[in-house]
């Protein structure tokens, strides 16, 4: 309030209540009443004789006396409510206290247990949200884990059909030797003579060996 009046160079009242109740005042280098009779006579009153002049000065005064008496009060029971100064009170003032501060305390309690119930009806909400999302990205990976077992065991049964349909070789046996000019075993002849006679193999002509359609 200062600085404005001082950057604006105009006179300035002010009057601030705070929280706990105290009355704080302020104006510039003229005084309050006379800033408060400036501001009548700007809003359009009329001037008054000088009479009504001291007369309104003195209802300004009465007024504001009120006032204080009544910031006086209200702080007093404000200290009352936080405990302090209650030498004063009688036991029926005490009692209306103790009153007032029950009732007060439901109030609280009231609006506690409300904001309590609203966050945990809040949490639940997301929970089940939270639930939702999980059971959807849990069947989501079941479904991948699906897919990939069913083409894996795919790509099985194409090598297992791959392999069935793939022609087999198989060598062949070799074809036995077969000796032209081997020994063998004459029978008794009219001599009567058992003996066995071998004849021995030619050797002018080569061994051949027979392919196995031959055979």
């Amino acid at each position: 309030a200062h600085e404005i009046s001082v950057l604006c160079d105009a006179e300035v009242a002010l009057i601030v209540f705070s929280t706990k109740g105290k009355l704080f005042e302020y104006s510039t280098d003229a005084s309050m009443d006379g800033i408060l009779e400036r501001y009548e006579r700007n809003n359009g009153v009329e001037e008054e004789p000088a009479a009504s002049h001291f007369q309104s000065q003195a209802s300004w005064s009465l007024e504001h006396t009120k006032l204080k008496a009544k910031i006086e009060v209200l702080q007093k029971t404000q200290r009352h409510f936080m405990g302090q100064d209650l030498e004063s009170l009688s036991l029926k003032e005490l009692q209306q206290l103790e009153q007032q501060l029950d009732t007060s305390l439901k109030h609280i309690r009231s609006r506690k247990n409300q904001l309590l119930y609203g966050s945990i009806a809040d949490l639940q909400k997301k929970e089940r949200a939270l639930q939702e999302q999980n059971n959807v990205l849990g069947k989501k990976l079941r479904k991948e884990e699906e897919d990939e077992i069913e083409q894996q065991q795919q790509q099985q049964q194409q090598q297992q059909t791959q392999s069935q349909e793939s022609p087999t070789f198989v060598l062949a046996q070799a074809p036995p030797c077969l000796t032209i000019g081997g020994t063998y075993q004459t029978g008794s002849g009219s001599g009567g003579r058992g003996e066995d006679e071998r004849v021995r193999p030619l050797t002018q002509q080569p061994i051949t060996i027979m392919p196995q359609w031959m055979v």
